[in-house]
């Protein structure tokens, strides 16, 4: 393995996921520095390797066997191919978990019971070991046995009834954002794990799904309606809570204005030659503004288009009213401000001499993310652990190799 000082450096995270939230999960602990081994099924492996196209490219231009959409979650990881359908497979991941400290899983809620891989059947004989189930449902409730995907739980979460142009269908968002989301709250979920264990030296059973993540997620406007009453409604680009703080047309395209106190819907006024708002008894305040957004926003959209969106991106600037600009990919990472903060990541790769991936949003002083190993190949490093961990020789691998178990 390549040098390693991550905040945790030392911390071993046996890696049973595949798809989207829990790699995302295991690839930020990767980022920080544990060795997360990547268990995949020999032979096929992570479903998302064949995600494609697009596909990584060979530096001669051809396809290889990596999915982009595999690439984004699962750098930093040690792929190591077992079959856990035998109990041979499961007696060496037995074995790996003896220097791991964290299991991570995404199976359907007891899908791991019948390998004797579950929480319950592992915690005595592991009693340190923190194990983390993503799901769908959760362990308990009356979905628990249904299968989750993130659509689902945007659907279900309420994420969609707020989400589209008022007269339109409910839209998901454009990225998995409920597989995300689960990832990032199970990541803080095991830090804390983490925490406990130092101070106690007890694991304990993380349960974490997609459902109660997109609940979670809906943050305000949940707490709207749960303080009034009131049920959200689809304001396509607009914000529910100020009023202007939404995407407007402009000359030549869009922009963004986010307005989000009265000092600054002074100045836009003053800029946008719009002072008499500041007076109109229908837009001096944001309660009314809100209460009138339907009246405000044509005026509003009236005068955005007297310029270009170049002009009022600089003009606003430089009066300190917060815009920007509604960038496509290419423009995202040309901007000069993500470059600076390293968001876009290029890593060497066994077969596709390079991969480009998004950047750790993470930024440490003393223990800075580092990308030390690009998504692996599928396998590609089941004879360094098992030799590394387990002390196993190249000729009781090979022998494990010829039964199909790795």
């Amino acid at each position: 393995m390549s040098e390693n000082n991550g905040a945790l450096s030392g911390i071993r995270v046996l890696d049973l996921t595949r798809i989207l939230a829990g790699p995302s999960c295991t690839q930020i602990l990767g980022d920080l520095g544990a060795d997360v081994i990547k268990i995949e099924r020999p032979g096929s492996g992570d479903d998302t390797r064949r995600w494609g196209p697009p596909f990584a490219k060979t530096p001669d231009g051809e396809d290889t066997q990596e999915s982009a959409y595999y690439l984004c979650a699962n750098r930093n990881k040690r792929s190591v191919t077992v079959d856990m359908a035998k109990p041979e497979g499961v007696k060496i991941l037995k074995e790996l978990l003896k220097d791991c400290q964290i299991l991570v899983e995404n199976f359907k809620t007891g899908g791991l019971k019948k390998y004797g891989l579950d929480y319950e059947s592992l915690k005595d004989e592991f009693p340190g070991l923190i194990y983390c189930s993503i799901t769908g449902f959760g362990q308990t409730g009356p979905y628990a046995p249904r299968p989750g995907y993130d659509y689902l739980a945007q659907g279900m979460g309420g994420f969609m009834s707020i989400t589209g142009e008022p007269d339109g269908l409910p839209m998901k968002a454009g990225i998995s954002i409920a597989d995300i989301m689960t990832g990032m709250y199970s990541t803080v979920a095991v830090l804390a794990a983490l925490h406990h264990r130092d101070v106690t030296g007890e694991g304990q059973h993380l349960d974490l799904c997609l459902l109660d993540s997109m609940v979670a997620t809906m943050t305000f406007e949940a707490s709207n309606y749960l303080n009034s009453g009131k049920l959200p409604t689809r304001l396509g680009n607009a914000h529910p809570n100020v009023v202007p703080y939404q995407v407007v047309p402009t000359k030549d395209g869009h922009i963004i204005i986010a307005s989000g106190n009265e000092d600054q819907f002074k100045r836009f006024c003053e800029y946008a030659g719009t002072e008499r708002w500041m007076d109109d008894p229908r837009f001096k305040t944001n309660s009314l503004r809100i209460q009138n957004r339907n009246e405000l926003v044509p005026e509003l959209f009236e005068v955005m288009q007297t310029k270009t969106s170049q002009e009022w991106l600089e003009g606003l600037e430089s009066v300190g009213v917060p815009c920007g600009p509604v960038n496509t990919l290419d423009q995202v990472f040309d901007d000069p401000q993500i470059q600076a903060r390293g968001m876009k990541a290029t890593i060497p790769h066994p077969t596709a001499g390079e991969v480009h991936v998004p950047g750790s949003p993470i930024k440490m002083s003393k223990t800075p993310v580092k990308y030390r190993m690009a998504p692996p190949l599928i396998g590609q490093h089941t004879d360094e652990v098992l030799g590394e961990l387990l002390n196993m020789s190249a000729d009781e691998r090979d022998d494990l190799r010829k039964k199909g178990l790795i």
